[in-house]
C-alpha cells in the first residue's frame, strides 16, 4: 500500500513582516546615517520579504560607541544576578514567541519547519538560561576568583542557524558583563531584528545589545573599529583568516569558528539502522548547511555496498518541498549563489571519477533547490573530498582497517567534527583519542546542549562556544 501525504503548511500569520527595517542600535530602530540597504529574499519562493538597512561606518561607529556607553555605565558595574534576570527574561520572550520565531526563520532562511521549531528555537532559549544560571557564579567558572568582563564585543554570525548562533554569541557575553554589536549575515537578517524587539520587551538597558544588519563590508567596519575589544566570528575559513591578519597586533581578543569536513565512519560491527539515521541526520539535516556536517561517510568495506542501498532506499523517503509544510524533511538552498557552488562541486566530483545519485524527487518550479544526493567511488584527492561543500551532499570513501580509517579522517585541513559508529565502546574512546577534530560523536552524530562545548582546531577555528569553557571567551583571564 501506498501513502500519500495530505498537505500540512503552518500558518504565515503569526508573522508580520515589515515592508523595510532599520537598525537597532542604542535600544532603538533607526534609519542607517551612511548606509543603504538590501532585500532579504525567501529562498523557497525567490519572494522579496523586505528591505533591510545595510549600515555604513558611521552606522558601525554610532553602534560601537552606544556599547562602550552601556558597558562602562549600565551593564559592566551591574551585579550578576541583576544581569541574570534580563536573560531569563529574553529566555522566557523566546519561548513564549517561539512560533512566531520558528515561521520567520523558515520564511527567511528555508530550513523546514519542523527544524526550526523543534530544534533551533528551542536550542536559542535554552541558551539564553543556561548562561543566566551562570551569570552570577563567574568566579566559579575556573578562571579565577574575580574574572572581568572584556568590554565591547562585535559578533558576525552566518546564515545557516541565524537565530541560534545569534543566542550562541550573545548569551555568555552578556552573562560575563559584556555589551555586544552583532552582525547577521545579509541573507537572514529578520529573526536578529525580532529578537531585537523582544531584547526591547525584556527592557535591556539601551545599548547593551545592538544589531547592525548588512554585507561583508559592515562586517569589515566591525572588525576593523578600534572601539571593539574582541571579535567572534562564525563562517567560511577564507573569511576567518582575513579576520585574523585584520586584528593581528592589535589588542582585540578573536574566537574563530569556521568550516569543516566532517568524517562519519562506521564500523562493520555498529547498528546499522541507526547509523543510517546518522548519516542522515549529519549531513542532510538543513540542507547539509552545517558547518560540523558529516559530509564525509567513511565506511567499513566489508560493509559499504549494504550501507549505500539502504541510504538510499532510505533518502527516498525524504520529502523536499515546501519549508513551511510540517511534512517537509528538505528545504530549499538559502542562496543562488550558494547552490552555484553546490552544483559545481558536485560537477567536478563526477568530473574526476566518483558516481552521483540523488533522490528521485521533483524539484519545485521556483526557489533555490538540490536533491540530496550520494558520490560514491570517492578518492582522497577528489576535490568533494577536501572542500567543504555546505550543502546536501555525501561523499563516500571505504576502508578496511582501523588505522586506515583514521588516517583517511584526519587527511582534511579541517578539524570541526567527527562521528563513530561500533558497538564497543572502547573503539569509541581509541577513535576519539586518535581523530583530530573538536567535537566527536559516538554512535549519534549533530547533537547539541548549552552546557557542552563546541568548536574546532586548525582551518576549523579556534575558540569554544557552549558549556563553561564558552564564558572563556569573554572574560579578560590573563
Amino acid at each position: 500500500m501506498h501513502w500519500e501525504y495530505a498537505p500540512a503548511p503552518q500558518a504565515q500569520d503569526i508573522v508580520e513582516l515589515r515592508p523595510s527595517y532599520g537598525l537597532f542600535i542604542d535600544g532603538e530602530f533607526s534609519d542607517p546615517d551612511d548606509g543603504t540597504s538590501l532585500e532579504t529574499v525567501n529562498p523557497a519562493t525567490e519572494q522579496v520579504l523586505a528591505r533591510v538597512a545595510a549600515a555604513g561606518p558611521r552606522d558601525v561607529d554610532r553602534a560601537v560607541t552606544a556599547a562602550r556607553r552601556a558597558y562602562q555605565q549600565t551593564w559592566g558595574p551591574m551585579p550578576g544576578r541583576e544581569r541574570a534576570k534580563y536573560l531569563f527574561r529574553i529566555a522566557r520572550l523566546v519561548q513564549e514567541r517561539a512560533r512566531e520565531l520558528a515561521v520567520l526563520e523558515t520564511l527567511d532562511n528555508g530550513k523546514p519547519i519542523r527544524e526550526s521549531r523543534d530544534m533551533d528555537i528551542p536550542l536559542v532559549a535554552a541558551h539564553f538560561f543556561y548562561y543566566a544560571g551562570w551569570a552570577d557564579k563567574l568566579e566559579y567558572a575556573g578562571f579565577g576568583p574575580s574574572p572581568r568582563p572584556l568590554g565591547v564585543a562585535g559578533q558576525i554570525i552566518p546564515w545557516n542557524f541565524p537565530l541560534l548562533m545569534a543566542a550562541w554569541k550573545l548569551a555568555p557575553a552578556l552573562a560575563a558583563g559584556n555589551t555586544c554589536v552583532l552582525k547577521p549575515a545579509e541573507t537572514t537578517p529578520l529573526t536578529a531584528l525580532l529578537l531585537a524587539e523582544i531584547i526591547q520587551q525584556a527592557d535591556v538597558p539601551p545599548g547593551v545589545v545592538n544589531i547592525v544588519t548588512g554585507d561583508g563590508l559592515t562586517g569589515e567596519e566591525l572588525v576593523l573599529h578600534d572601539g571593539v575589544d574582541k571579535i567572534a566570528f562564525t563562517g567560511s575559513t577564507e573569511v576567518g583568516k582575513r579576520i585574523q591578519r585584520a586584528v593581528a597586533g592589535t589588542s582585540k581578543h578573536l574566537t574563530l569558528e569556521l568550516g569543516g569536513k566532517g568524517a562519519n565512519i562506521v564500523f562493520e560491527d555498529a547498528p546499522i539502522d541507526q547509523a543510517i539515521e546518522g548519516i542522515v541526520n549529519g549531513i542532510y539535516f538543513n540542507q547539509g548547511h552545517v558547518c560540523c556536517a558529516g559530509s564525509r561517510l567513511i565506511v567499513q568495506e566489508s560493509i559499504a555496498d549494504a550501507v549505500i542501498d539502504r541510504l538510499k532506499r532510505r533518502l527516498q523517503t525524504l520529502r523536499l518541498g515546501d519549508p513551511l509544510d510540517k511534512n517537509t524533511d528538505i528545504g530549499a538552498i538559502n542562496s543562488p549563489g550558494q547552490l552555484d557552488k553546490i552544483t559545481e562541486l558536485t560537477a567536478s566530483g563526477i568530473r574526476e571519477g566518483a558516481e552521483r545519485w540523488s533522490s528521485p524527487c521533483a524539484l519545485p518550479d521556483r526557489g533555490y533547490w538540490f536533491p540530496p544526493t550520494i558520490l560514491t567511488r570517492v578518492s582522497q584527492s577528489h576535490r568533494v573530498a577536501r572542500e567543504e561543500i555546505f550543502g546536501p551532499v555525501l561523499s563516500v570513501l571505504t576502508f578496511r582497517t582501523t588505522q586506515e580509517a583514521v588516517s583517511k579522517a584526519n587527511n582534511t585541513p579541517y578539524g570541526l567534527s567527527a562521528g563513530v559508529w561500533t558497538e564497543k565502546g572502547s573503539r569509541i574512546l581509541w577513535m576519539a583519542d586518535q581523530l583530530r577534530a573538536g567535537v566527536i560523536w559516538g554512535n549519534t552524530y549533530n547533537r547539541f546542549d548549552p552546557s557542552s562545548p563546541f568548536g574546532g582546531i586548525r582551518e576549523s577555528g579556534f575558540g569554544r562556544e557552549g558549556g563553561r569553557h564558552g564564558l572563556e571567551a569573554y572574560l579578560d583571564v590573563r
